[in-house]
């Protein structure tokens, strides 16, 4: 009871379907939803279809099975351990099940209430062919059955006994012409039997003559004691057309009473089915196994779907980033080539003002060694050559009398210590390269030396 978070009871008809599904949480089964379908239509799938839900959520599926295929038998057997309980029935099919045992499936029901020692089953079987064949009717409308059950068991069990007799279920087993007999006495369940009501106008004589059948195999059998109570269970409209003739047989003795409601009888099948530990099933072993399979499957498939969606959606995700990326790369780029432009166009600039600044540290360099050269220069001495290099080397080259070779000393010393608004103008940690020489005849001298410059910029 625990395990299961929902169960559904599914009721086939001819003209319709109806569905009821339980809260089993908590162990009460409380109904939640109830919905009526039609009978060539597919049912909600998210209401019996399993999902990845149902592993942590367990739903247990159950189908009223229609009780025209289906007989039922009541045992009594040694009190025992279901393993042994259904060893037991199993050794007595063959004389239970009116038609091959190859050939049949079958379930048991225990009731409440024994002789001493003795437990009271009725041993549900079907004909294989015709329970296949409504699983069939199932599958196409989308409902794959956890276990097939009887509505008719618990409507027995939910019966209150108060007495020994028979009581009489129309509509029970198929149509509102046949009815279930069930015979209790001694508080226990003796038999299960089936009448039809006759069509003829003399209904009473038909009823009369199967149920008084059933008393005479009761007799022979040893459980029938005593007159039997005779009990109705039916609705008003149903009531209406089988009293009267079963007045006439129990001579005004007949109870009627009011069966329970379809929405009370399912919830007892399903609290059953969720509780019951009886293995055997209705349901044969291979549609189990295979539902169960395509359960795991429709899991396998569906996790696989959810990866491969949530997969594009990565790629999706993936490809809507690269193109944001692209697109800020691009316009990135497009900045950088626009820059890169204007850092061309400032580098040849920048070029050009070296360029300029450069001449314009030249001239400005050259002024000053002009100026230094002009106001130095003794009078008696002549310059011939004025070179500036590169406006770091200053080249000088002259004559003079060859008697003024201490100014021409003089002069170059001069030069070296000569300074511009305060600042030395040539390196004098430099070797001037001081050279003199005499001409021809001995007059004068030639001579020339080389200053470098410590700067070029004015000031």
């Amino acid at each position: 009871m625990a395990r299961w978070h929902s169960c559904n009871v599914l009721q086939s008809g001819a003209d319709a379907r109806r569905l009821w599904q339980f809260d089993a949480r908590n162990g009460e089964f409380k109904l939640s939803r109830e919905q009526t379908a039609a009978a060539d239509g597919t049912l909600p799938g998210h209401l019996v279809h399993k999902s990845w839900r149902s592993l942590w959520q367990p739903r247990l599926n159950v189908a009223w099975l229609s009780p025209e295929s289906v007989f039922l038998r009541v045992v009594h057997l040694p009190q025992s351990s279901v393993e042994e309980t259904l060893a037991m029935v199993e050794l007595q099919l063959e004389k239970l099940s009116p038609i091959p045992v190859t050939q049949v499936v079958w379930s048991l029901h225990k009731l409440p209430g024994a002789a001493e020692n003795l437990q009271t089953l009725i041993v549900v079987l079907a004909e294989r062919k015709a329970v296949e064949e409504f699983l069939g009717q199932l599958e196409g409308q989308g409902y794959l059955a956890d276990r097939l059950e009887l509505s008719v068991l618990d409507q027995l069990q939910a019966t209150p006994v108060t007495e020994d007799g028979a009581w009489i279920y129309p509509g029970a087993w198929g149509g509102h012409h046949t009815a279930l007999v069930a015979w209790w006495y001694g508080g226990v369940l003796q038999n299960l039997n089936f009448i039809t009501l006759p069509l003829a106008e003399d209904r009473a004589a038909g009823l009369k003559e199967q149920l008084a059948q059933m008393s005479w195999a009761g007799e022979l059998e040893g459980w029938l004691t005593s007159p039997p109570a005779w009990h109705l269970v039916a609705d008003d409209t149903t009531a209406a057309e089988w009293a009267p003739g079963l007045q006439q047989v129990t001579d005004d003795q007949l109870t009627v009473s009011a069966p329970l409601k379809p929405a009370e009888l399912a919830a007892l099948t399903a609290r059953r089915a969720a509780l019951t530990d009886i293995k055997a099933n209705l349901l044969p072993a291979e549609f189990a196994t295979r539902y169960r399979q395509q359960f795991v499957d429709r899991l396998w498939i569906r996790g696989l779907a959810a990866l491969g969606v949530l997969y594009a959606i990565v790629v999706a995700i993936y490809f809507a980033a690269l193109s944001v990326q692209t697109y800020r790369v691009g316009k990135v780029e497009s900045q950088v080539k626009a820059t890169s432009l204007e850092y061309t166009n400032a580098m040849q600039m920048r070029a050009r003002f070296e360029v300029l600044k450069d001449r314009q540290d030249l001239k400005f360099a050259a002024l000053d060694c002009w100026k230094a050269v002009a106001e130095l220069l003794p009078e008696t001495v002549t310059l011939d050559a004025f070179n500036l290099v590169e406006g770091r080397r200053l080249t000088l080259n002259g004559t003079a009398p060859s008697d003024q070779r201490r100014e021409v000393l003089d002069f170059v010393e001069a030069m070296r210590k000569a300074t511009v608004h305060s600042k030395e103008l040539f390196d004098q940690s430099k070797d001037p390269g001081f050279s003199q020489t005499v001409n021809p005849g001995g007059a004068t001298v030639r001579w020339s030396f080389v200053l470098e410059l410590i700067q070029t910029e004015t000031q």
